[in-house]
């Protein structure tokens, strides 16, 4: 029998976060205040403050909410102290300080989306699909002074599809990770817990992603383009080069076309559908987003937009 009486606070801001820290309530934890960014202003307009869905759920079980600008400011710092947390849970959340992370009596324990030390970083369900990766999964581990370098907890696989785009991973990872956060806790609870260091040899990178991480280079095989426009949606999406105006790939298929003499980022249109050649291999673009132009399929865009040169940069 689990004695579930661990005094939790639990990190985190975005939707991610979210099931993990319903997964710790329903199972009986008692969680003693829930640590969250700042509201942001967003809407039309920027006119209203945005509430971080952590904060919501927190609010929703009357659970104390912090959103400190600063991690390390002393009244921060303090009312963290006057929780007398046991454990710290971390999911979706900004870098700590050594002075928050180490201030519970049995650590701070975080949630990563890889099999760690694969894809180390900011971004790993993103970077999993565009390096091609057919396996990922998550990962729980202590924090130490390094970021994604602590002992390893619990890791569960989770299968990368064909066809996953990296929203599509994120969802289903979500719940898979919530569920070995929980088991995780359980493990401490119960005193079973087995940290083992990581292997820094077989370490790899996820960088944060940028705007310019999504250019297409259609010289590629069609497979390494495909990767990257999946690991790359719904946001913020893979793009190249049309008549000088930016052009986001947002759902595309691998196709079987004859190859063009006119060589890599050549466009062709058939029956309202659109191909482009890559280096080797072809694919069908099925939505595309002009710049300043909503989302749409590429029948409606062919329909709508005369396309003045036929090759994509």
């Amino acid at each position: 029998m689990v004695d579930r009486s661990l005094r939790v606070v639990f990190m985190g801001t975005p939707g991610f976060a979210v099931p993990a820290l319903q997964y710790l309530l329903e199972a009986g934890y008692p969680v003693v205040a829930v640590i969250t960014a700042p509201d942001k202003p967003g809407g039309r307009g920027m006119n209203q403050l945005i509430t971080p869905p952590v904060k919501q759920l927190a609010l929703d079980h009357q659970i104390p909410v912090l959103q400190p600008s600063s991690l390390k400011s002393k009244e921060f710092l303090q009312a963290l102290r006057e929780l007398k947390a046991d454990l710290q849970v971390v999911v979706a959340f900004r870098m700590l300080p050594e002075v928050v992370w180490a201030m519970p009596r049995m650590g701070t324990l975080n949630l990563h989306g890889s099999l760690l030390p694969a894809f180390r970083g900011a971004a790993p369900i993103q970077w999993a699909i565009i390096r091609g990766e057919r396996v990922t999964g998550v990962t729980t581990f202590f924090l130490e002074h390094e970021i994604d370098t602590g002992h390893v907890l619990l890791q569960r696989e989770v299968p990368i599809l064909p066809d996953d785009t990296a929203g599509d991973l994120h969802d289903r990872m979500m719940h898979i990770g919530a569920g070995v956060v929980l088991a995780t806790v359980d493990q401490i609870a119960l005193g079973i817990a087995r940290p083992h260091p990581q292997d820094d040899a077989k370490a790899s990178h996820a960088p944060k992603i940028h705007h310019e991480t999504g250019r297409i280079a259609w010289s590629l095989p069609a497979e390494q383009v495909y990767n990257l426009i999946r690991g790359m949606a719904p946001y913020p999406g893979a793009w190249t080069m049309l008549d000088n105006q930016e052009l986001k790939i947002l759902k595309a298929i691998p196709a079987h076309i004859g190859a063009s003499e006119s060589g890599s980022g050549t466009l062709t249109a058939n029956h309202r559908r659109l191909f482009v050649q890559c280096g080797s291999g072809s694919l069908e673009l099925l939505e595309v987003q002009l710049s300043g132009k909503r989302r749409m399929k590429s029948g409606d865009f062919l329909n709508g937009y005369r396309i003045k040169d036929w090759r994509v940069t």
